[in-house]
């Protein structure tokens, strides 16, 4: 692999974070529209219906099992979008995104190698206690508490993936979880946010769709072919820091010193953890 590929997979991997983020910037703005609930199932819906045209996925792609795991992923992709969108009304961006992190980290601390992969869990755990400054009044709990739930949810995705391995990876499997995560978000939606949709709403909704998960879902797939999984890992580890740098400029988000060094040492811990070989896991981009 040479120096110009390596160096122009990191740019694509830092280009998917940057969307990524952009579009849960876009996201918080429609929060304070049509609800934490209505913006999660209007990015899924919209996003599924762009992958249902753009791959239309043929029935011969999957067997039973492989569809019925399908089924499962986008119902777990769907609770991990509404709880997270619930904590970003309450959180700040990269808060709430370090928080959330903490589910892969913690699968990644088991099927990472070598004995300092334990010491990754007491770095992430320092983390949160200076995010959450428990002793000081610190965040909004309920907020913590649906972050961490994302995170939960997160995990089992990861675990399920890895289950089922390349049978329902890729843009086929995608194209069908995003859709049915789009289904499942539908039950769990104020009846108010649908009478709150505008066109104008719908079309800020689609830039949401396009940049989170669709370009990052390209960009990510054509670094992978440029870049190893650890470093890879590594780079995927930066996206609280990428989410602080985000809420900072554009929503004038100011985690303060404690969240500051509470996300740089869940950072840590996540290269950490990709240094040990433990960052090889699926990530959910249906949720970024």
């Amino acid at each position: 692999m040479n120096p110009a590929e390596t160096r122009s997979g990191v740019l694509m991997a830092i280009a998917a974070q940057i969307c990524i983020q952009l579009g849960l910037v876009v996201a918080v703005g429609l929060i304070d529209v049509i609800g934490s609930d209505g913006t999660a199932w209007l990015r899924l819906s919209l996003a599924g219906i762009l992958l249902l045209v753009a791959v239309r996925p043929r029935p011969s792609a999957f067997t039973w099992r492989t569809f019925g795991m399908c089924v499962i992923l986008g119902a777990v992709s769907a609770a991990i979008s509404l709880f997270f969108m619930a904590s970003l009304d309450r959180l700040a961006l990269g808060t709430a995104t370090a928080l959330e992190f903490l589910g892969p980290l913690a699968i990644a601390v088991i099927h990472g190698k070598g004995r300092h992969r334990l010491l990754w869990p007491g770095l992430a755990a320092i983390g949160v206690v200076l995010l959450s400054q428990p002793f000081s009044g610190g965040i909004d709990p309920k907020g913590t508490i649906l972050a961490v739930s994302a995170g939960v949810c997160w995990a089992i995705y990861i675990l399920l993936t890895q289950r089922v391995g390349d049978q329902v990876a890729g843009v086929n499997g995608l194209a069908v979880s995003m859709p049915i995560a789009g289904v499942v978000a539908t039950f769990f939606v104020d009846s108010k946010a649908f009478s709150l949709l505008t066109p104008q709403i719908i079309l800020i909704g689609l830039a949401m769709a396009m940049l989170l998960p669709v370009i990052p879902y390209v960009l990510e797939l054509l670094a992978l072919r440029r870049l190893t999984t650890a470093t890879f890992g590594i780079l995927m580890s930066l996206e609280p820091a990428f989410a602080v740098i985000v809420g900072f400029l554009l929503l004038d988000q100011n985690p303060g010193w404690p969240g500051l060094f509470g996300i740089a040492a869940v950072v840590a811990a996540g290269i950490g953890v990709s240094r040990a070989g433990g960052r090889e896991m699926a990530v959910p981009l249906e949720v970024g």
